[in-house]
């Protein structure tokens, strides 16, 4: 398969900033089109749409929903809409998500749930009418949703880092995206815990490109820093030392950004974000590739501006990666 090599956006931008951006991506010859759906940001699917109006070619989807504050029935309905926006398009990701502490909410079965959600979408994008009974959702059956459904099949992706959640919903998805990463030793690591060789792998993270490596490094350490707390649990093989963990989280959660990413080295960074000069990023990517990844996606801020890291990314690291 070739690889593949998408965008993704943060949904912190006007909403009619996100079909000339997408479309921007597709002119230069991107595969796909991801919107995050992090809690406190606007929620993924109005972006999306704007999305799926100002393009003609490439995948559109969130990665990702979370259950847990979206219902499967809100999360089937959204999707079916944005497939059916364009034109048959659209995936849809799932995640347990982070933060959701900030709203109380600590889910006590999220594996459950997580592989509970696929199958009630699937079962409502089918337009079954029996019952589901699951653990974590159910349906009560004699009804489903009330209008054509352009696709069935829409494919699926699991956000996880986990290898229990990734053998649990292995058979449901077609793919499996490793979030807030850059690090090759991680590819091998996961697709090991997947238990399912013919699963497509993503990897995406924060990404700043300028031909100025210094300053994009600089910027990427700090938009690093809000990840590094989440991450650095779910990653074996990043070995930080707990002291200097300590301090990251302590200053991360007291939304002191600039001091955690005083303690994120260049070594560090560079597992953890693509940032530095074009071709950095693009040896970046490579190295994903080289170690088994199926597609590399560059997430936000992508540059000093988003302007300048969408016409780099586009102009110097994607060719650079086509070749």
């Amino acid at each position: 398969m070739v690889p593949s090599i998408t965008i993704a956006f943060q949904t912190n931008h006007p909403l009619s900033s996100y079909g000339p951006m997408a479309a921007q991506c597709e002119a230069y010859g991107f595969d796909g089109v991801t919107v995050y759906n992090d809690m406190l940001y606007q929620p993924a699917w109005l972006p999306l749409l704007e999305i799926a109006r100002a393009t003609r070619r490439v995948r559109i989807g969130p990665a990702a929903v979370n259950p847990f504050t979206c219902h499967p029935v809100n999360i089937a309905g959204n999707i079916a809409l944005l497939d059916e926006a364009s034109g048959g398009r659209a995936y849809l990701g799932l995640a347990r998500g982070a933060w959701l502490d900030f709203v109380g909410l600590a889910p006590p079965q999220p594996i459950t749930a997580l592989r509970e959600a696929f199958a009630c979408v699937r079962h409502l994008l089918e337009q079954r009418n029996e019952p589901f009974r699951g653990t974590v959702f159910q349906l009560a059956g004699g009804d489903t949703l009330r209008w054509p459904i352009l696709r069935s099949d829409i494919p699926f992706l699991l956000g996880s880092w986990g290898p229990a959640a990734i053998r649990a919903c292995a058979a449901l998805v077609e793919e499996v995206k490793i979030g807030g990463t850059a690090n090759p030793t991680v590819v091998a690591h996961v697709r090991q815990a997947a238990g399912n060789p013919a699963l497509q792998l993503c990897v995406g993270a924060v990404t700043v490109v300028d031909e100025d490596g210094t300053a994009a490094r600089e910027l990427a350490r700090r938009q690093a820093a809000l990840y590094l707390p989440v991450i650095a649990p779910l990653d074996p093989t990043l070995a930080i030392e707990p002291d200097l963990l300590e301090r990251v989280n302590a200053a991360a959660a007291a939304y002191d950004f600039d001091t955690a990413a005083r303690n994120i080295s260049d070594d560090l960074l560079a597992r953890l974000a693509f940032a530095g000069t074009p071709a950095e990023v693009a040896a970046q990517a490579e190295a994903l590739f080289a170690a088994g990844c199926d597609r590399v996606e560059f997430g936000t801020p992508h540059g000093l501006s988003e302007a300048s890291g969408l016409r780099l990314l586009g102009e110097q690291v994607l060719p650079r990666l086509r070749v």
